[in-house]
């Protein structure tokens, strides 16, 4: 297993491609949400991802502070379906919040999670802030890390 960053155009038009392949089986798939993955927030972020055996098998993207919010934003957090409940999860999580305590100290960490993974979050310092509500008709919840 192998865990990269890279800055959007670092990233290859393979590594790209990769990227928004299993976004679009995790999220439109799979999870049967309708929306546009392209939302422009992509060209600011930074992008980590685990391969093996060159398949990409776990994502998510790190939206620079200042862009959103003036937190840095972790966002489209994803686990292959046939890889969940190996911990590959907690791997990407650290090394994010390790990459962003680098990268900008001082500077908390916001998400909007998935209700269910509330608990899973919590493991890692993140704290609910708000209310309950619908993104693509599944329950979420903005949650802080505070660094």
């Amino acid at each position: 297993m192998k865990i990269e960053s890279k800055e959007f155009n670092d990233l290859s038009v393979q590594e790209l491609y990769s990227i928004l392949k299993i976004r679009q089986e995790v999220f439109i798939i799979e999870q049967n949400c309708n929306y546009l993955d392209c939302d422009n927030l992509d060209l600011n972020a930074t992008h980590i991802y685990i391969k093996e055996d060159l398949k990409l098998i776990a994502y998510l993207r790190i939206i620079k502070p200042n862009i959103v919010s003036k937190n840095a934003i972790l966002g489209r957090i994803l686990v292959d379906n046939g890889r969940r409940k190996q911990n590959i999860g907690k791997k990407i999580i650290s090394y994010a919040i390790k990459l962003i305590k680098h990268n900008y100290p001082n500077v908390s960490i916001e998400m909007s999670a998935q209700a269910y993974l509330i608990d899973f979050y919590n493991q890692f310092g993140f704290n609910i802030s708000g209310k309950e509500y619908l993104e693509d008709d599944i329950p979420h919840i903005k949650m802080i890390k505070k660094i």
